[in-house]
Formats: C-alpha cells, structure tokens, sequence
C-alpha cells in the first residue's frame, strides 16, 4: 500500500479557533509526505466499542511546512466527527489520518496562472492552502479570491487573508456577505453571481485557472456562471465542500 493510504497516527501540537464554529488542528506526522496545495486527508476516530468512523478534512497548510499539516474543521451541528474534533480534542491527543489524497483539486506554482479563486464557507480551506504555497514560494502570479460567507465572524483565516494581499500586489481579496456585513461595509453584500464574477475576474482575462470551492449550490451556479462567460471548461475546477457558508 503506498505510504499516502496507509493509516497513521498524527498528534496535535495546536488548536486555533479560526471563527465560532470553526477551528485548526496542527498535526505533527510521522510519515509526513508533502502534500499539493487542494489535496484532503481522511480522518479515522474509533469508539471504545470498536465503531469507526471517517470523514475528510483539505489541508489548510503549505506544503513547505514539513513535518506538520493543518486541518481547518467546520463544526456540522449533530456531527459524528466535527463536533469532537472542534470540540474535545486538544494539543496533545492523538489522531489517526491518512493521505494526502486527491489529484483533480491540485494547484501549485508549476501550472502557473492567473489563478481565480471561489470560494464559499469552509470551502476557502484548500484554496487557502494553494495562497500560502504561492507566498512561501515567493510567487507573484497573479491571483484573485472571491470569498463568500455569511457574515463577518464566519470569514476563516481573514487577518491572514488581509496580511497576504497587502503584502503582494498581485494578489486580490475579494469578500462578498450574504447574511450581514460589518458596520461601514462598503463591498459586495450577495450571493456570488455573474455580475460580481465579472468584476473580479475581469483584469485576469479568459486564460485563468479557477478552482471553485464550496456548498454543492454555489459550485453549481458559479461553475457554470464561469464556463458562461468564456472558461474552457476543463480550466473549472469544482469541489463540494460542507453544507454551510452562504
């Protein structure tokens, strides 16, 4: 079995809590392999009278990290993973993984760009994971985010994100708020549509790599927004990812 499938057993080295219902876990590896920016690893938990169950979780992290990765977990009300996760583990337990997994959902700085960006909820997680790639590979390719979330306190990573595009020139954030944005808000308070896609795609042309990343209805609706406009269809690249986020 390759080394990527087998099980292993990660221990957390750190919690962070990202918004209210969403945290990241560090696990530190043993058989640590570099993963590409997209890629998932699946996570076992075991009962005390033998149930299993899994779920899989992107990978939040660059893989320049070596030894290490980040899982960023939404909490899913009446999980069976989630909800133990999020809430119960803590640094210094144990985890049982494996990955990483997945071969479609990939992006890194050898394919080049522009690279377009959607995402909706928790599914900005692995598109945050190809960002960091291209910042800790001191890329400049230029590259755009369209966020949507909720409201202000369900945007994960947002001082990152900030920290990153204002760092960078050729790196654009772009959030979008569909049930409540911050007082003095004065950027885009709706669903992502055809209008707003255009806006944010416009100054990267036609030749963009796009990856749309979210709640099955939101994939749905910009994927073909995208292919609408003029992608090739084999430059949309789609993942669902969770039920929540718009």
């Amino acid at each position: 079995m390759p080394a990527a499938l087998e099980w292993q057993i990660g221990k957390v080295t750190r919690v962070i809590t990202e918004t209210p219902q969403t945290k990241t876990l560090t696990l530190a590896l043993p058989k640590w392999v570099a993963h590409q920016p997209g890629q998932h690893y699946d996570v076992r938990l075991t009962a005390p009278d033998g149930y299993r169950t899994e779920r899989s979780y992107s990978v939040a992290s660059e893989p320049e990290r070596v030894g290490e990765i980040d899982l960023t977990v939404e909490r899913i009300v009446d999980g069976e993973v989630s909800p133990y996760l999020d809430d119960v583990l803590m640094a210094g337990d144990q985890l049982e993984v494996r990955g990483p997994i997945g071969g479609y959902f990939v992006w890194d700085v050898s394919l080049g760009g522009p690279l377009l960006l959607i995402g909706g909820g928790s599914g900005v997680v692995p598109l945050m994971a190809m960002l960091r790639h291209r910042a800790a590979e001191h890329s400049h390719i230029p590259a755009r985010l369209l966020y949507s979330s909720r409201t202000a306190d369900d945007v994960i990573y947002r001082a990152e994100l900030e920290r990153l595009a204002a760092a960078d020139a050729a790196l654009k954030v772009a959030l979008t708020f569909t049930r409540g944005a911050p007082p003095g808000w004065t950027g885009h308070q709706r669903r992502i549509d055809t209008a707003m896609l255009r806006e944010v795609m416009q100054p990267l042309g036609n030749d963009v790599h796009s990856y749309v990343c979210g709640p099955t209805l939101l994939v749905e609706a910009v994927s073909t927004a995208l292919v609408a406009m003029g992608l090739p269809a084999e430059r949309v690249r789609t993942e669902r990812f969770g039920p929540t986020g718009t």
